[in-house]
Parts: C-alpha cells; sequence; structure tokens
C-alpha cells in the first residue's frame, strides 16, 4: 500500500485520497472498492478522507478499472530515516511478505495464465487453494509495524520491496561505499514464487529482478537493536528474521548496493 512508502523514511501516515477510474459507473461495485481501500487505511493507521471517481467509456471497457492513491504522512526533519543513518556492522531483518504483493503480475499472468494456459480456478496443490485465490493474496501493510520499531528501538532504514524486487529496492537506502550482502538460506520462499520460476523456467537471478520472493519490509539496524526487533515484531504476528548484513564495499563486495548470495532453503 502506498502509505508503507512513507514510514520508510520515518514518517506517521496521516490521510490518503483515491482515485478511481470506470468504464462505467457500477455503484456497488464502487463502493466495494471505496470499502477495500478504507479498510487498508485502518490497517495502516491512517484516514481514507476523500477521493474522485471518473468515468471513462472510450478508454476502458465497461467491467474495467483502474484505482489509484497518494498518501500524506509527517516525520521531524531530524528524525528522517535513511541511507545518511546506515553503516557497516548494521543488521538487515527481513518481515515476511504474504504473497506477490500487486508486483510482477504481468510476468505471473504471462508465466501461468498465457504461457502454461493455466485457468484461474485450477486448484494448485501447493498453494492449497485455486490460482485465482492465490493471486488475490491481500498485500501486508507494515506501517503500524514499521512505526512500532522506530518508537521501540533504533532504526536506520527501511526499504518497502515493490516492483524491482528485494535487492534493488533495499540499494535505494545503501551508501556510497557501502554493500548490502542477503544470505538466500535464510529463508524459503512462498510455493507462488517457486512456482512461477519452475513453469517459466527462470533463473534465479531473473526472477528475483521481478519478485519479492517472500520478502515484503526489510528493516536495517545496529546490531544492539536486533533483539528488539525481532520481539516487537514476533509480538505483532510478524514473521522475521536475519537476512544479512552491511559490509564495507571490497573484494566480492565492491559493486556496492545489494545482491544475494547463497540457494534457498530446501
Amino acid at each position: 500500500m502506498v502509505v508503507d512508502d512513507l514510514v520508510v523514511c520515518g514518517a506517521e501516515p496521516l490521510f490518503m485520497t483515491d482515485y478511481i477510474c470506470v468504464g462505467k459507473v457500477h455503484p456497488e461495485r464502487v463502493a466495494q472498492i471505496v470499502k477495500g481501500i478504507a479498510e487498508g487505511c485502518v490497517l495502516a493507521g491512517c484516514a481514507l478522507v476523500g477521493g474522485e471517481t471518473a468515468e471513462h467509456p472510450g478508454l476502458l471497457g465497461p467491467d474495467e478499472y483502474d484505482v489509484a492513491g497518494a498518501g500524506t504522512g509527517v516525520v521531524e526533519a531530524d528524525a528522517l530515516l535513511g541511507a545518511h543513518r546506515v553503516r557497516a556492522g548494521d543488521v538487515v531483518i527481513a518481515m515476511a511478505a504474504s504473497g506477490l504483493h500487486s508486483n510482477g503480475y504481468s510476468l505471473v499472468r504471462h508465466v501461468l495464465l498465457n504461457q502454461a494456459g493455466w485457468k484461474l480456478d485450477r486448484q494448485v496443490e501447493e498453494f492449497g487453494r485455486t490460482l485465482g485465490e492465490e493471486l488475490l493474496e491481500p498485500t501486508r501493510i507494515y506501517s503500524l509495524d514499521c512505526l512500532a520499531l522506530a518508537r521501540a528501538t533504533e532504526i536506520h532504514a527501511f526499504s518497502h520491496v515493490t516492483g524491482g524486487g528485494l535487492a534493488a529496492n533495499l540499494a535505494r537506502v545503501i551508501p556510497d561505499g557501502l554493500h548490502a550482502r542477503l544470505d538466500r538460506g535464510t529463508w524459503n520462499p512462498l510455493p507462488v514464487f517457486q512456482t512461477v520460476a519452475q513453469v517459466g523456467r527462470m533463473e534465479t537471478l531473473e526472477i528475483e529482478q521481478t519478485l519479492n520472493m517472500g520478502v515484503g519490509m526489510v528493516a536495517v539496524v545496529p546490531p544492539e537493536s536486533v533483539d528488539t526487533v525481532l520481539a516487537v515484531l514476533a509480538d505483532r504476528d510478524v514473521e522475521s528474521w536475519l537476512l544479512g548484513d552491511i559490509v564495507e564495499r571490497g573484494g566480492e563486495w565492491d559493486n556496492g548496493g545489494a545482491a544475494l548470495y547463497g540457494s534457498y532453503e530446501a
């Protein structure tokens, strides 16, 4: 959700506005969409204060719609999180994703629906439900979890893992001269990621550039904050684990940014 992009800099979400574009206004459907957005705002601890609905019959089909939103938050300048706080020796902690998190659906559609010919009502044993149900899994919202961490202990940076994958998003908060090394062996991706990779015959690096692989949010913290972070997240029912660390650039880690190494758990 858009408000998770606010908390990565330490901001507390205040409110959100939405924009719904439809080919034809179906009042019941629009009401259901707004209800879903409002429920997401409750989970994020902010208010949905208004929005706009537009009908574009020449642009969208009668049953098509597009949704956008904008969030506003506040943080004191001296409390801003980000690359300027990250230091060598910091620890990278992962927070589990609930699924695809609304990213990479073009790839998933191409591989599973177009290439493999799967139907949305196909029962997938690995998922324990139909393909359609798996693809509709709501995105986890981490705003209140991240704010709880920032109140409980020292946090240097958050990275919301969206389009582009884990390494590319984390690289945004890694300053020049440092590198984030992330160990694939610390977790096992959800079945949906493994399925897309296997059916699409995709190399690990290729799929990691698009999908989150089961990591939805990352916290970069000093070593002395690790125990508190893991305890707070456990109390909030957020699965978390030690993902990697921050090191000086040099040797095999001379490329800067962030990179994954090792193999995923069997």
